[in-house]
């Protein structure tokens, strides 16, 4: 009997090998099994230390990589124009660029909707009407608002860059989809969207040169500071804190020694 049992589990694949057997007898329909997704490698960003802040000039570049790249799909609805005031712009830039957009307002004394300029209060603009009119034209697929993205992902700022970098021509033996792109940090694989950094896809306002790189990590900053915009404020504040809670103990440990020194020297006599 256990020479039996030796054999078939000799004939029975395991683990992602029984799986990947399995999708190459199929056809190759699997990608990848969940256990061989790469994990996003980690990366030096300026705000992760407890001490750290953004850069606030890869803000700006990052946003400028959002507003003319990465808006034409994705939304940033939960991100207000005027956060970006003295962060990255001045409040004159802010109110020119909210100005050339047109946002839907209303209603009117007529009950009517109406088209007003754009103010510094306003978000972010979605660039589809509703999720129906977003995945029409995906081929289904809604893509995703970026607001949280950083915080809502494993591994945060280190996998939104892999994912933006991490576009490879898939390896033998693994058939894609129609629509569907290869990228080993994206969970399964196969990604719907194409790669969207190119060298040169946007020329920055500072000179720094656009490669795909640099666009992916000040994309991933501005994403990141988008997620959590009172990180600098909140790590200042903490600093603070601890600078008083610190000094608190220094002067309580004096006080405690000189004010007990006198109960200290004192004999106690039972009678």
């Amino acid at each position: 009997q256990q020479q039996q049992q030796q054999q078939q589990q000799k004939r029975v694949p395991h683990g992602a090998a029984g799986a990947a057997a399995a999708a190459a007898a199929l056809g190759g329909s699997l990608v990848l099994a969940d256990d061989e997704v790469l994990h996003a490698p980690h990366h030096n960003w300026t705000f992760n230390g407890p001490f750290s802040a953004f850069d606030h000039a890869a803000i700006r570049r990052g946003h400028q990589v959002y507003t003319q790249i990465c808006a034409a799909c994705h939304s940033l609805e939960l991100v207000s124009f005027r956060t970006l005031i003295g962060v990255a712009f001045s409040d004159k830039e802010v109110k020119n660029m909210t100005a050339e957009l047109d946002f839907q307002d209303g209603p009117d004394d007529t009950g009517e909707m109406f088209e007003r300029p754009g103010k510094p209060s306003d978000y972010f603009p979605s660039p589809y009407k509703n999720e129906e009119e977003g995945r029409m034209a995906n081929a289904g697929a809604y893509p995703p608002d970026l607001s949280l993205m950083v915080k809502a992902r494993h591994g945060g700022a280190d996998y939104v860059f892999s994912l933006l970098t991490g576009y490879r021509d898939p390896p033998e033996g693994v058939v894609l989809r129609p629509g569907l792109h290869y990228n080993p940090y994206f969970p399964g694989g196969a990604i719907g969207m194409p790669k969207q950094l190119e060298d040169g896809g946007v020329e920055y306002e500072d000179g720094t040169p656009a490669t795909e790189s640099q666009m992916a990590a000040d994309v991933t900053t501005f994403l990141a500071w988008a997620a959590e915009p009172e990180h600098d404020d909140r790590k200042r504040q903490g600093a603070k804190w601890l600078s008083a809670l610190l000094l608190m103990a220094v002067v309580t440990g004096y006080y405690k020694r000189h004010r007990f020194s006198i109960y200290k020297g004192r004999a106690i006599e039972y009678i």
